[in-house]
């Protein structure tokens, strides 16, 4: 391993079956007033909502409802949650739901006791609290797996006035104080939705894999991540309600982007930028917009990323090599991912999420630009990404 780093994951995690039961225990070390953020209303449906609620009675905490957190929490949305925090005084966040409530939550945490324009701030400027800034604490209790926000400080937001979207990860004083895996409330949620999922854990190990080329312990992580994944993908899909499987989804989704993988790494973040970009403009699942921007983008690195695709094909796929070039070698590697990706029902291209080519010039001006792991963007090559992705 050729970089140098530190690491620190504060977030205490409770998984299985039986996880919800610590909740009562966790809420001993907070105030008493909680605000409760979820969704659309679908965890009153499947019950997990009562479930919660009679803890948090039984805690004897105040409770403050904020629900509508939708799949892309918009910036008016967050600036709701903001201001319910600051009137009732909250002292404890808890975030039910998947990980855009998990996301969204950490930003109103991190905004109540800013007096300024946190949305200039924060996701603009991409700064952190000042040092002597309070900052609320968040609980999670999810029910889908596939952002990791459970284990990490990062948000997404959506200005949806402008199609913007864009993403900023906070420093470790916005990793969740704890948060609750109960593989059984994933279930819950459409298959659609779990397919989303999946990917977006997918692709999160790509963007920290698919970097660098030294002998890295974080790139055999990545790889048994992936190879786990794409066997519990498979039986998820056949079944949805198969409780092994789930349980590694989510399982995976956690370690996949709790910072741990891209330890000594460079790392590679442009299809999430494209496809937040995408997600701006069309309102698809996130993981979808990876999914249908991912084959293009990942011919492009092939070549400069050579030796790379041809461990992916090797170690991910199993692909045998013998008598290839390293080109035909990586790309078969590609071709077994675009494969599965069919076999499991991702979308391959934006035209399939709502995208239409009036829409490129938009996406492309949309698209935040970093530095890639093994190329660099500039504005053409996204339209011509995007053009490959219709």
């Amino acid at each position: 391993m050729q970089g140098n780093f530190s690491y620190h994951n504060p977030t205490k995690l409770y998984f299985g079956e039986d996880s919800l039961n610590y909740l009562i225990d966790e809420l001993k070390n907070y105030g008493p007033v909680v605000l409760l953020n979820y969704g659309s209303g679908s965890v009153k449906r499947n019950g997990i909502y009562d479930q919660v609620l009679a803890i948090l009675k039984q805690a004897g905490k105040t409770v403050v409802e904020n629900p509508g957190v939708m799949s892309n929490p918009t910036l008016e949305k967050l600036r709701e949650g903001i201001q319910i925090a600051r009137d009732n005084k909250v002292d404890l966040i808890l975030a039910l739901g998947g990980g855009s409530v998990c996301d969204y939550s950490k930003g109103v945490a991190a905004s109540v006791f800013y007096d300024g324009d946190c949305w200039e701030r924060f996701w603009l400027q991409g700064h952190q609290p000042d040092a002597d800034q309070t900052i609320l604490p968040v609980g999670c209790i999810l029910t889908m797996a596939g952002t990791g926000s459970e284990m990490n400080a990062g948000t997404v937001i959506t200005d949806a006035a402008n199609s913007f979207k864009v993403g900023h990860v906070f420093d470790d004083r916005l990793m969740p104080k704890f948060s609750i895996l109960n593989p059984r409330f994933t279930m819950t949620v459409p298959v659609e939705q779990m397919k989303a999922g999946i990917y977006d854990i997918m692709n999160h190990i790509f963007e920290q894999y698919f970097s660098d080329f030294d002998d890295n312990t974080s790139d055999y992580i990545s790889e048994g991540l992936m190879r786990g994944l794409i066997v519990a993908s498979r039986k998820a899909v056949k079944d949805p309600q198969d409780y092994e499987a789930r349980s590694n989804i989510m399982w995976t989704a956690t370690w996949a982007l709790n910072t741990l993988i891209g330890l000594g790494k460079r790392e590679d973040w442009m299809v999430h930028m494209i496809g937040h970009s995408v997600g701006a403009w069309t309102h698809a699942p996130h993981g979808y917009c990876l999914a249908a921007v991912s084959m293009a983008y990942y011919k492009r690195a092939m070549i400069p990323g050579l030796p790379k695709f041809v461990r992916f094909a090797k170690n991910v796929w199993n692909i045998d090599t013998t008598g290839m070039t390293d080109e035909q070698a990586a790309a078969a590697g590609l071709e077994a991912l675009k494969a599965w990706m069919i076999e499991i029902g991702l979308p391959l291209t934006i035209s399939e999420l709502g995208a239409t080519a009036d829409m490129i010039p938009g996406i492309t001006k949309g698209t935040i630009v970093y530095p890639a792991g093994y190329m660099d963007l500039k504005p053409e090559d996204i339209t011509q990404i995007l053009n490959e992705s219709m």
